[in-house]
């Protein structure tokens, strides 16, 4: 029996290794995802995501797909981001402290265009669509969900493909709204086999599929001024502001395997059932405002995340394991608000600068969860960013625009007690930094 729990193990690894299109099985974890994690575009990284709701560029297919109105124009963007992590546990009665420093690094693309010219009405239709891979485009599906004994930290980690494809019209007096989804992947494997007590296998057959998921985005923008005084000037001019929502989403995994041991385990065999989920975005409601003056613009946003949704999603997950645990060890998380302030100004009209702020509350509401043992903290946020618009083009209709953005993440210190395999506790302080680097390139058209 011994040999045959090893080999169906060893089976399990084989589906999933497959599952994941031959990937690194050092994925950690991760509860987060490029756009709520760092931020899309280097707009969103550079203003710490305070303007993302009025961003024009790709990235507004994600934040707020309504935005996608504000420039009249077809885009083509391509961009890259890095994401350096220090993140750390420390216990003093042990030498080390870093619990991981594996970087992100994705590669990205985008597009925008006005369709409205395939219709007799002429009315602006604007489709967008912005596409993230993991490991400068070498990863489509990073995946990674684990128990642990040392820890391990609930929002960070490699990214699995981030796509969003969207579109948005005006619809009266400065009023436009957009609706886009979100693409996440549910793969499943099923794997039979034969096998002798030394893991020799035959007649193996393997079978891997995965299907798209596809989640809502919504979204409102209202330019004040043009709703309620299009014809005269009033107080509401350079205001505008947006609301948006979306609904939960995941990448998730399921895994059968049905492994007969010659001499020790019969026909129908050893039947092992694994289902997880990885990349979990909550319900998320965002209102945001800015004020655009001559050269320069501020604004800011709440958010409303419900992580409380993944108590119930932790219960169905057969790594996570919450549903046998007993009521006082369960994960518990909170529903948090997020607030966000930022600014740009024009230097002239080739540069302009760009920051942000934002303080994130940790959705980790329990400090003890034996076996998981997830960490997650306060996070202070501060971002800065420039763009340069290069005009002299000579073959481009359009100028060319560069934007640089990078942000620094800031993890307060918290206390969590962790418990391994055998019921042991240690009590360590969680604390960490995460540095952003983000660059683009946009060509209108």
């Amino acid at each position: 029996m011994i040999g045959s729990h090893r080999f169906a193990l060893r089976a399990l690894s084989v589906a999933i290794v497959t599952t994941t299109a031959g990937l690194s099985l050092n994925a950690h974890a991760s509860m987060g995802n490029l756009g709520t994690s760092y931020g899309v575009m280097p707009v969103d990284v550079g203003t710490a995501q305070s303007l993302s709701m009025f961003n024009d560029q790709v990235s507004a297919t994600y934040y707020n797909p309504a935005s996608l109105t504000s420039d009249q124009r077809g885009e083509l963007t391509a961009g890259i981001l890095h994401a350096e992590q220090e993140l750390r546990s420390k216990n003093p009665n042990a030498d080390g402290d870093v619990l991981s420093s594996s970087p992100s690094q994705h590669v990205l693309i985008g597009m925008k265009t006005n369709l409205g010219s395939l219709t007799r009405f002429k009315h602006p239709i604007y489709l967008g669509f912005v596409a993230g891979v993991e490991k400068y485009g070498k990863e489509m599906l990073a995946f990674g969900s684990e128990t642990s004994e040392t820890g391990q930290y609930l929002q960070y980690g490699r990214e699995p493909l981030f796509l969003n494809i969207g579109g948005a019209t005006p619809i009266w007096r400065g009023i436009s709204v957009g609706a886009s989804v979100r693409i996440t992947l549910e793969a499943t494997a099923n794997l039979d086999a034969v096998s002798t007590l030394g893991g020799e296998t035959s007649r193996e057959r393997l079978a891997v599929s995965a299907e798209p998921s596809m989640k809502t985005i919504l979204g409102t923008r209202v330019d004040l001024g043009s709703t309620f005084c299009p014809d005269s000037n009033c107080f509401l001019d350079g205001w505008e502001t947006a609301f948006t929502y979306r609904t939960k989403s995941s990448a998730s995994t399921t895994v059968d395997s049905n492994i007969i041991v010659t001499q020790t385990i019969p026909d129908p065999g050893l039947s092992l059932a694994v289902t997880t989920i990885d990349s979990f975005q909550p319900e998320t409601f965002a209102i945001g405002t800015q004020y655009v003056g001559d050269g320069w613009r501020v604004g800011g946003s709440i958010e409303q995340q419900n992580w409380s949704e993944l108590e119930d999603i932790f219960a169905s997950d057969t790594i996570k394991d919450q549903g046998s645990v007993a009521p006082g060890n369960r994960i518990r998380f909170d529903d948090i608000l997020i607030p966000r302030l930022g600014g740009e100004y024009q230097l002239n009209k080739n540069f302009a600068v760009r920051g942000g702020v934002a303080y994130e509350e940790s959705p980790l509401k329990t400090t003890r969860n034996p076996e998981l043992n997830y960490l997650d903290t306060d996070k202070i946020i501060v971002g800065l960013g420039i763009s340069a618009t290069y005009d002299r083009t000579r073959l481009l209709a359009y100028p060319v625009r560069l934007d640089l953005g990078y942000q620094y993440q800031q993890l307060q210190k918290r206390d969590f007690t962790l418990v391994d395999f055998d019921g042991n506790e240690t009590d360590v302080t969680a604390d960490g930094d995460v540095h952003v680097v983000s660059g683009s390139i946009t060509l209108k058209f």
